[in-house]
């Protein structure tokens, strides 16, 4: 359980995350999620990097019982820098990232891939920001790197899902696959972006960063506050509370 790094092939560094039952990070989990992001991005002999997830989805956000475990503001405090460290590793990563995705992305997962420069998933994932429903809010900056401005506010006032299919047909995820066959398909682009030059890449990474209309950083730090916000406030914990019981969201 936890987070590893492995190399399946030349230039690809695999990072593969696993806090069952549903991937759901605490605190110490996006910490070090993008410690290991940024040590494969800094590796000379890495070109490219996957990010994937072993289990029943990909991620399916903050771990909301830690949250609830904690009295004060502690944790989700943590939870707020921790997501913000592991998004800002994979957009900064000095090397292009590529998501591997099946089952749940949701949350702090569509703020991962979000980040990401290439999406391929499985034909089983689904993508979406429950935050509402959770008591928190956040990522919708991510979400709209994914879906155009009206889609991404749609999903987040109603908390719904898209599929892989149909973030495919709006140009954000790359290749839609068997979920037998999604970690060959990544690698088999990985592959693919690792055969160019490394120094040339790690330019062209800066430069594509350095192009965006958004930073994406500071846009997803100012949502963060509004985060806190509710926290502070109470409204998140009345929502928070609701949550897993039954009738609820």
């Amino acid at each position: 359980m936890g987070v590893c790094t492995s190399r399946p092939a030349p230039g690809v560094a695999l990072v593969t995350v696993d806090f069952p039952p549903v991937n759901a990070l605490p605190v110490k989990g996006w910490y070090a999620l993008a410690d290991a992001v940024r040590a494969a991005g800094r590796d000379p002999g890495v070109r490219c990097v996957v990010l994937t997830a072993e289990g029943r989805g990909f991620n399916a956000g903050v771990d909301i019982k830690e949250l609830q475990r904690d009295p004060g503001h502690t944790s989700l405090i943590g939870a707020n820098s921790g997501c913000a460290e592991a998004f800002a590793a994979v957009y900064e990563c000095e090397v292009p990232v590529v998501a591997a995705v099946a089952g749940h992305c949701l949350g702090g997962g569509v703020g991962l891939v979000g980040n990401a420069d290439a999406i391929v998933a499985a034909e089983d994932a689904v993508f979406g920001l429950p935050e509402l429903d959770r008591g928190a809010l956040g990522a919708a900056t991510h979400l709209a790197r994914l879906v155009p401005q009206h889609l991404m506010r749609t999903l987040y006032f109603t908390s719904r899902t898209v599929t892989a299919a149909e973030l495919h047909a709006h140009g954000s995820v790359w290749q839609v696959v068997p979920r037998a066959g999604l970690l060959d398909a990544a690698l088999g682009l990985a592959g693919e972006i690792a055969a160019k030059d490394g120094g040339l890449l790690r330019l062209a990474k800066a430069a594509l960063n350095g192009i965006d209309p958004v930073d994406v950083r500071r846009s997803y730090r100012f949502e963060q506050g509004f985060t806190f916000e509710a926290g502070l406030s109470g409204v998140a914990d009345r929502v928070r509370d609701t949550f897993g019981k039954e009738g609820s969201p």
